[in-house]
């Protein structure tokens, strides 16, 4: 029974909440730490920060990613950047404007101190990777240079060109290497979690199955720590690499675990639009480009199906500039997705089916150059190229809103734990940070910040309780653990059906896309309620669900898929609930019935300046529903503005 959810927010001036709060935790010593295991699911820039620095303290850690190797992981298509409050640009940035940045982007639907904590330590992750080597992008002077994003007034990203995810993941990759050939952390690639291991109301472990192999193994631990990303492919279409998936936090959400927020999906305003049923996923374009890009579509619609180049300036509509003046083409993600969804339901929509607007550099070409404009986003551009086949230096680019961050995830407490004790979630993987829309090159500074310097500071305090307490593998817990995952595969196997996964999987993702995405209402998201669990079940009927192929004991992709999208499957119904429930707009979330006179998201402060933090009541069962309420003691809740 989960009584009342504590964040255990230390006391005291939010600057100096952190400081205190570390300066008080239980610390482990050297030799003791030899003598404890930690599991990190998750290999990118969360987790692997993570393991490279707890390895690097001297504890034992086993690190679990499904791709062939950490540096295969999603981390890796981040593009534009990271943010930091180091004001190198002396245009009047400090912690506190990007705190405030942050809790304004996430339309005040996060906390306080952990977004203040956030801010405060985003300075520290940029000294730490320029010591690695992430070649930054300089100033001829030799400064670190620094572009503006969304949602903020500063310039305050530091960026290496379009690939700022790649750079660090690779200064990530070479601090878990040293550590791996220490000894002190044991890599396990190819290597899927597929079930959490409770003992005596703690996380001690996981079971996992090789995906070369199909060999189910259970590993012990004194406390399991996962990074396993969002899950933004419940969609089917998204940015996200085609493995991410949901399936370990929803193990460990069906274990107890509370899931925080699960609705709050963030769409990004700059991707490449849907060509074609062909498709399997889709790419984004960085928005550093709307650093430069201005964002238009036709203010006629007879003049849409024209070469943009044949539409004179003045019958151009550029319609962030036009609604929000103060931040124009670098307003949020969540308010320019809306905008660009408006105007193409006005029938103003530009390319293949009215659903893309122009994303234009002929400005900025011509002001600093097609050089300057190569050296920023030259990669970007080759990107775009290779997929449309469009020269983005002479023709604008097309782009539409498409599903990319994930804010919801595991709820934690400030420690970064779960209401499971013994259960840590970093970076996207729990909810804390982002409240109801992520601003842009805020996910690899929340990556970072848990990894590299929060749970380094916060896991101690808990494994310092936890000496001797490691249970046994051939434990009851684990044995009953194992024969689960085994009855599971057994189950998808024997269906035998007719329906491929991708037919289930296009499927459900249509459905959560028109109900439960860019905007929602309520007769959509119960009619989202009465379709999933249809779904769900034709799913998993003998003889007409789907076909999995192959054996479980071998290499089996097919089977591995099967069993992330039966877990979608499941997912998208506390999705539908969960923004069903929150009867309000916040951000992402934008329910129709709740919008101000021009169009913008309506909270309900009253009510819902909470956290809904969902409970697993039992399969077939509806969830129980904890609330966490915000509280601001800092910033003011006001009707947010970028006009």
């Amino acid at each position: 029974m989960i009584g009342t959810l504590d964040s255990k927010i230390p006391p005291g001036p939010l600057a100096q909440k952190w400081r205190n709060h570390r300066d008080h935790l239980r610390l482990m010593s050297p030799n003791n730490r030899r003598k404890l295991e930690i599991i990190v699911v998750g290999s990118g820039l969360a987790g692997g920060s993570a393991a490279a620095t707890l390895g690097e303290l001297g504890y034992r850690v086993k690190c679990f990613c499904f791709q062939d190797s950490p540096r295969r992981a999603h981390s890796i298509a981040a593009q534009g950047g990271i943010n930091a409050a180091k004001n190198y640009q002396n245009d009047g940035d400090s912690v506190y404007r990007l705190f405030y940045d942050t809790i304004k982007g996430g339309d005040f639907r996060s906390r306080e101190a952990n977004v203040y904590r956030l801010a405060e330590i985003a300075n520290n992750i940029i000294d730490q990777c320029v010591a690695q080597g992430v070649p930054f992008a300089r100033e001829y002077s030799g400064y670190l240079a620094n572009r503006s994003f969304g949602g903020a007034q500063v310039s305050r990203t530091f960026y290496a060109r379009g690939q700022t995810g790649q750079q660090l993941l690779l200064g990530c990759y070479q601090a878990l290497c040293r550590q791996i050939a220490t000894g002190t952390v044991q890599i396990f690639p190819q290597t899927e979690m597929l079930d959490l291991v409770i003992v005596e109301g703690r996380a001690k472990g996981v079971i996992t199955r090789s995906l070369r192999s199909g060999n189910i193994e259970r590993h012990t631990a004194d406390a399991v720590v996962l990074a396993t990303g969002g899950y933004g492919n419940v969609y089917y279409l998204s940015t996200n690499a085609r493995g991410s998936n949901i399936t370990a936090t929803y193990r460990a959400y069906k274990r107890g675990a509370l899931f925080a927020n699960p609705s709050f999906t963030q769409i990004h305003p700059t991707c490449i639009p849907v060509s074609g049923e062909h498709q399997s996923k889709l790419t984004l374009m960085s928005e550093s480009l709307r650093n430069d890009g201005r964002v238009w579509v036709p203010k006629r619609k007879e003049d849409r199906e024209k070469a943009p180049g044949e539409i004179p300036e003045a019958d151009r509509d550029y319609y962030l500039e036009r609604k929000y003046p103060s931040y124009g083409n670098l307003a949020p993600r969540d308010i320019s997705s809306r905008a660009a969804k408006e105007v193409c339901d006005e029938g103003r929509g530009v390319g293949p089916g009215g659903r893309g607007v122009y994303l234009d550099f002929a400005d900025a070409i011509k002001r600093l150059g097609e050089e300057t404009i190569r050296e920023r986003y030259g990669n970007l551009f080759e990107v775009y190229k290779k997929i449309t086949g469009e020269d983005a230096y002479k023709v604008p680019m097309r782009i539409y809103p498409a599903v990319h961050y994930t804010m919801g995830g595991l709820w934690v407490d400030y420690d970064l734990m779960s209401n499971v004790p013994g259960l840590f979630v970093i970076g996207e993987a729990n909810f804390s940070d982002h409240g109801a829309n992520r601003l842009g090159a805020s996910a690899l500074m929340q990556g970072l910040a848990d990894g590299y310097f929060v749970l380094p500071n916060t896991l101690p305090n808990y494994l310092a309780g936890q000496m001797g307490k490691r249970p046994s593998p051939d434990s009851p817990e684990f044995r009953e653990a194992e024969h689960n995952v085994h009855a599971r595969i057994d189950r998808l196997l024997r269906v035998n059906g007719t329906r491929s996964l991708d037919s289930f999987h296009r499927e459900l993702g249509l459905l959560l896309w028109e109900k439960c995405g860019m905007s929602r209402h309520e007769k959509g998201l119960r009619e989202a309620l009465q379709k999933i669990p249809e779904l769900r079940e034709e799913f998993w009927s003998r003889g007409r669900g789907v076909r999995v192929l192959g054996r479980d004991e071998d290499f089996n992709q097919s089977l591995e898929r099967a069993g992330r999208v039966a877990d979608f499957l499941e997912f998208a119904e506390l999705m539908c609930e969960d923004a069903l429930e929150r009867d309000e707009s916040a951000g992402a979330h934008f329910r129709e019935e709740h919008q101000t006179p021009d169009g913008e998201a309506l909270r309900d402060d009253e009510r819902h300046a909470a956290v809904f933090a969902w409970e697993f009541e039992g399969d077939g069962q509806p969830p129980k529903l904890h609330r966490e309420p915000l509280r601001f003691e800092t910033v003011h809740l006001t009707q947010r503005s970028y006009k």
